[in-house]
């Protein structure tokens, strides 16, 4: 029998992070970066696209609303539960961006956003996103450097602490910045990379620096007296309209040769 209060919790923690993704995804910066990346990668009637690390399963469903035959694959199986009951006309598979379970050829496009600082080894699932691109496929990776969030704060000290501390408990948090590399040796050709900056200036971030400021906590950076200070600040910028977060989002696509 599972353990009751531990379900509750993975589903409370689902559900924040759902939230959390919904809340950046809605962004108009990410709104448009997505479109943009559709158009990069050629999506229209037919595309055969892949989604890595699909999440909710959003861009599967714009991908479809242009005519693709899109999948979207996560290693979490809450995700994809979540995606197929947003989604339920379209294809999801819960399936490690490491491990594809799809034939060599199967796709025309591949796009990762907001995942490859979650692996280990990035490089791997570049890999099988080469294997499961058609020659002439195109692939996108999107994502931001975790080391480079700007936060405008009264506390500059602990500011740097916080983000540090943050991207410090990522498998690969600085990996955005070596997108083009990675492609390149991946086997990619063609690659090129671009940097767009959302800039926040309410109080739509505050769940995010909330979620920044107690992973530091969590992993001693600061302490909880420390968080809080930092986060009222923050708070009193935003209700002034005085906040300032900054987030530069890194696009790399390149070809299968």
């Amino acid at each position: 029998m599972a353990n009751t209060t531990t379900a509750t919790t993975g589903q409370r923690d689902l559900s924040e992070l759902l939230t959390l993704l919904d809340l950046l995804d809605e962004a108009p910066a990410a709104v448009a970066l997505r479109a943009r990346s559709y158009e990069l990668l050629g999506v229209g009637p037919g595309t055969r696209l892949l989604d890595i690390g699909c999440g909710g399963g959003r861009a599967v469903g714009e991908a479809a609303t242009l005519g693709a035959a899109a999948t979207g694959v996560d290693a979490n199986v809450g995700m994809v539960a979540a995606a197929r009951e947003r989604w339920p006309d379209q294809r999801f598979e819960v399936a490690a961006a490491e491990a594809l379970p799809y034939p060599d050829g199967s796709f025309d496009a591949c796009r990762a956003e907001k995942v490859l600082h979650e692996l280990t080894d990035p490089a791997a699932a570049v890999a099988e996103a080469y294997r499961v691109l058609v020659p002439g496929g195109r692939v996108a990776l999107i994502g931001q450097d975790w080391d480079t969030l700007v936060i405008d704060s009264a506390l500059p000290a602990l500011t740097r602490a916080i983000v540090a501390a943050r991207a410090d408990l990522m498998p690969s948090a600085r990996v955005a910045r070596g997108y083009r590399n990675l492609l390149l040796d991946g086997g990619f050709g063609q690659a090129r990379v671009a940097v767009d900056t959302a800039v926040f200036t309410d109080g739509l971030m505050l769940p995010v620096l909330g979620a920044l400021a107690r992973a530091a906590g969590a992993a001693g950076a600061v302490s909880a007296a420390e968080a809080e200070v930092w986060l009222s600040d923050q708070r009193e910028r935003a209700a002034d309209g005085r906040a300032f977060v900054a987030i530069p989002l890194f696009t790399a696509t390149a070809v299968r040769p």
